[in-house]
């Protein structure tokens, strides 16, 4: 079998740097979600605590939500790089 490498040159633009941009997603759409789903997450643990199997599920409702919530929000332009968080100059 033969090994293959990669040169000193390749290897080193391939790797990230701590200067790279990595979208951590801080948008009013990805904030939204993320609250709402903390929110179910809270009811779930609290209901899951005091075994309550309905109050349970609503805080699973809630989580999914949060996700259609976000999604649907990003589709509206209030994503990272959204039509509604671009600046016009005004």
């Amino acid at each position: 079998m033969s090994k293959t490498t990669v040169s000193d040159h390749q290897a080193a633009s391939a790797m990230a740097s701590h200067s790279d941009a990595i979208g951590h997603g801080n948008s009013p759409a990805a904030w939204t979600c993320v609250i709402v789903m903390l929110v179910g997450a809270l009811i779930s643990s609290i209901a899951f605590v005091i075994a309550s199997t309905p109050i349970f599920i609503g805080g699973v409702v809630v989580l999914v939500i949060g996700l259609i919530v976000g999604w649907v929000m990003r589709k509206a332009g209030y994503g990272v790089g959204g039509s509604k968080l671009q600046n016009n100059g005004h």
